[in-house]
């Protein structure tokens, strides 16, 4: 089975995202922070990785960057999900390693079908 780490400190939109991911067959573990998503993907690391980029302790964006510059992470596929979808975030998402780079409001199928484009989970 699929695995999808979500980092969000928002807890509404950290349900609303495993809910869609669990609903397409994933297997999906969450963290509301950026240091404990990092840990988490460290630990067990997944098939793909949904970032916040506003957070709190460690953007989405600094959490990327790391997972990049880490050779047991570095091929982690990366989805930054965003309310900021200005062409110069979405070009920081990309200059950062992300894969993908998806604003929010966005719909299920939206994110379902981005995930299984990078972890050929469809």
């Amino acid at each position: 089975m699929t695995s999808v780490l979500v980092v969000d400190d928002d807890p509404t939109m950290l349900e609303i995202v495993k809910t869609v991911l669990s609903s397409g067959g994933l297997e999906v573990s969450t963290s509301s922070t950026g240091r404990e998503g990092l840990r988490a993907a460290h630990e067990r690391p997944p098939d793909c990785a949904v970032l916040d980029v506003t957070m709190p302790d460690m953007t989405g964006l600094e959490v990327c960057r790391a997972l990049r510059d880490d050779a047991e992470t570095a091929d982690i596929p990366i989805i930054l999900l965003t309310g900021r979808g200005q062409w110069l975030d979405v070009a920081s998402g990309f200059d950062a390693g992300a894969d993908d780079y998806l604003v929010k409001p966005f719909t299920a199928q939206d994110l379902l079908t981005r995930v299984d484009a990078l972890t050929g989970a469809g």
